[in-house]
């Protein structure tokens, strides 16, 4: 599989270690009423679908940016690579 950065362009997926769904960006504030229920909802339940689904991936022997792949579980084509501080930040997660 073949992911364009887009930074430095097309790297092998090989160069990336995969870490779970994009979802991840939306960690719970631990301060929060009910925190203890939705971390648990945050670390224990995941989606597993068939089709479209936005991942989070490490760019661990290149630049070390974490990027979200949009990629068909079905196919493994990708449709879409973003930095994922890109996308925290479209979603106000971050600065």
């Amino acid at each position: 599989m073949i992911i364009d950065h887009p930074l430095l362009g097309p790297r092998d997926a090989a160069e990336f270690t995969y870490l779970g769904a994009a979802a991840l960006i939306q960690r719970p504030d631990g301060m929060a009423e009910g925190a203890l229920e939705a971390f648990t909802r945050y670390g224990y339940l995941r989606d597993n679908p068939a089709g479209l689904h936005r991942e989070l991936w490490f760019h661990e022997q290149g630049d070390r940016s974490w990027l979200v792949v949009t990629r068909n579980t079905l196919t493994h084509e990708i449709t879409s690579v973003e930095l994922a501080r890109d996308v925290a930040r479209r979603e106000g997660r971050s600065r």
